[in-house]
């Protein structure tokens, strides 16, 4: 079945734009889409395999060998023999993929017993020189994650075991897919991509109509929906390879760079590669326009594709640029006269776009530091968040990988060997030499190298670390909202929000107020989404802490049951009253004891304040068998602050 056309998706121009630009510089880096489900992203980047330029490689290479140019260490070297043309190929890495299948496998049984290096190659191999397409990328593995950026960094991979080394060129245009209700992305994976668009569905009806028009189309005919835009796709394709032939001949003025720096300074943006990246979408868009010069135009372009999603502090931060700052920017820099001619090209971007509405968590939708009150309700904004201290859960895990706990993991620092019936991830050279050792006389061994069997492969025991399910329980009740007391609260818990975010973990919220509990946001990746969730909390009524501890057990064996690998850490975020319905202290005292007895690791985050304190919160700590911890000792600051007074020594 042929691939959907690209010239038949309906509208994102931007996303469209970036594809195109990326095709014709490799160089840019590559686009990150982000987007809510459903609005074609994975559909447009499929089709944009077919519009690329065919490439010459040498014949019987697994590594896509320029002819002209082939690698001098490519493991299928040296290259003498015939070239063909093919397609340049579009390879998806899926999320779930081991190590091995990304960056290849050495055959550890070959290299010992024949001295020989027997490399198969990985999906880095199989995209050199075209295109490396990631669904899902903001939930890769770390590991995955790693072994991207090494790639995307020296435009090799490099695949070592225990002593035995290769490596090969591995140059592609990463492109990735994302919903950001799912999670954010690494700052270190976010600043690899070049350019970053952010698509959404159509409100305009006659559009979504075309759009289910077309599709509908495509699936009752595949073949016959893509001959109908097969002209299109190939002019398209025909402009694509022009503009690639056009490129090296663009001028990148002084005056050009002038106006780059002032803009990726004006944004405050980390490090240079803003202003690389930038450079060189300019470059590619006045490529792409017909232009041997960079223009005011083609920077403008390329400073709304290249920087929005280095302007982020903290994945709290929505993307994005404000048009009326990149204006000034770019006015500042302008060079006295005009740098070249008015026309356009066919990706010309030079009119701006219309205004749209601000995206959902940016600082338009937040209720801000002040205080409203609504219907006996008010919602108090969090602080600043601050540096938490770590907490992590006893005892060794096994589940997905992270940053917080002890856990047994693919990577991390080998403690042991794996009983000989378990044979999967890394080889472990000296445990497989041992166990064939002995063997070696009987199987009539009779020169260099050992005689392997199958049976006498170890593999290494690795200890690292995994996310765990921080699960938040928050009073949300009218005693947390005096004296803005609620303000510390939120900021305390947007501050481990922000640490399970650098730990890769599952976070979810529970509330309690009033007269019940709500699950306020289910177990997700989605750190920002809980962040935002909890900005806009509204406090008041009553304490309903009974009910609040039983959602939060029913929530925990729930997802005992979804993701039964990833270890739960409950965090309690009250001052310890009960004070919602008949009994309420005796049933919130039965609540706590039946959550202690599923064993699930806890702590108690202690908002009390004031000269008179009660100690409900300890006391809740003691029948949950958590850790106690005040809100004020909460900060990694206030801890080792601590330590230093109890001991004279830093923490």
């Amino acid at each position: 079945m042929k691939p959907y056309p690209f010239t038949a998706v309906v509208g994102m121009p931007d996303l469209r734009l970036a594809l195109v630009l990326s095709a014709i510089s490799p160089a840019i880096g590559g686009v990150l889409v982000r987007g809510e489900k459903g609005t074609a992203k994975s559909t447009m980047v499929r089709a944009l395999a077919g519009l690329l330029p065919r490439v010459d490689v040498v014949d019987d290479c697994r590594f896509s060998c320029d002819p002209a140019s082939p690698d001098p260490g490519c493991p299928d070297g040296p290259h003498d023999g015939p070239s063909k043309r093919r397609p340049a190929r579009l390879v998806e890495l899926p999320v779930g993929a081991a190590e091995d299948r990304v960056i290849g496998s050495l055959n550890l049984e070959r290299a010992l017993g024949e001295g020989v290096t027997d490399y198969q190659p990985g999906l880095l191999a199989a995209a050199h020189r075209g295109l490396l397409y990631v669904d899902e990328v903001n939930l890769l593995h770390d590991h995955l994650v790693d072994a991207l950026l090494d790639a995307a960094a020296m435009g090799r991979a490099t695949v070592e075991r225990e002593g035995v080394s290769v490596s090969h060129a591995a140059r592609f245009v990463l492109i990735g897919t994302m919903n950001p209700e799912e999670g954010e992305l690494r700052p270190q994976l976010l600043d690899r991509f070049g350019l970053t668009v952010e698509v959404a569905s159509s409100r305009d009806p006659e559009q979504r109509v075309q759009v289910v028009r077309r599709r509908l189309a495509y699936e009752a005919d595949p073949d016959g929906f893509a001959g109908q835009y097969a002209e299109d796709d190939a002019k398209l394709a025909s402009e694509i390879e022009a503009a690639q032939t056009l490129l090296p001949n663009v001028r990148l003025g002084d005056d050009a760079l002038r106006q780059i720096a002032e803009v990726c300074a004006s944004f405050e943006v980390d490090g240079m590669r803003a202003d690389i990246v930038t450079a060189r979408t300019a470059v590619a868009h006045a490529a792409w326009s017909g232009r041997e010069d960079v223009t005011t135009d083609d920077i403008r372009v390329a400073a709304r594709l290249a920087l929005p999603h280095r302007r982020r502090r903290n994945p709290f931060d929505a993307p994005g640029i404000e048009e009326e700052q990149l204006e000034q920017a770019l006015r500042d820099a302008e060079p006295p006269q005009d740098q070249g001619p008015d026309d356009d090209g066919p990706g010309s971007g030079s009119e701006p776009p219309a205004e749209q509405e601000p995206p959902a968590g940016s600082s338009d939708d937040q209720p801000g530091d002040g205080q409203g009150t609504q219907n006996g309700q008010q919602t108090v904004g969090s602080g600043k968040p601050f540096k938490a201290r770590l907490f992590t859960l006893d005892g060794t895990g096994e589940g997905a990988h992270g940053r917080r706990s002890r856990a047994i993991t693919d990577t991390g620092r080998t403690i042991g060997v794996k009983p000989s019936s378990v044979r999967e991830g890394h080889p472990h050279l000296l445990a497989t030499i041992r166990a064939a050792a002995p063997h070696q006389r009987a199987r009539g061994r009779d020169g260099a190298g050992l005689e392997l069997r199958g049976q006498d492969l170890r593999f290494a025991l690795r200890e690292g670390r995994e996310g765990n399910l921080v699960l938040f329980c928050v009073d949300a009740s009218g005693s947390m909202g005096a004296k803005a007391r609620m303000r510390e609260v939120k900021s305390a818990v947007l501050s481990l929000l922000l640490d399970a975010y650098q730990r890769r973990d599952k976070v979810g919220l529970v509330t309690f107020r009033a007269a019940d509990a709500e699950l306020a946001l289910p177990p997700t990746v989605s750190v920002d989404a809980a962040a935002s969730r909890l900005e806009g909390l509204p406090t008041g009524g009553r304490t309903p802490l009974a009910e609040g501890l039983l959602k939060a057990a029913n929530v925990l064996r729930l997802e005992a049951i979804r993701d039964p690998r990833r270890r739960p850490l409950l965090v309690v975020v009250t001052d310890g009253r009960a004070t919602s319905g008949a009994d309420a202290v005796a049933r919130s005292r039965q609540a706590a004891e039946l959550l202690a007895g599923t064993g699930v690791a806890s702590i108690v985050m202690d908002c009390e304040s004031g000269k008179m304190r009660l100690g409900l919160a300890a006391e809740l700590a003691t029948r949950l068998g958590a850790e106690h911890v005040p809100l004020a000792e909460v900060a990694a600051e206030s801890l080792a602050g601590a330590v230093r007074a109890r001991t004279g020594r830093a923490a």
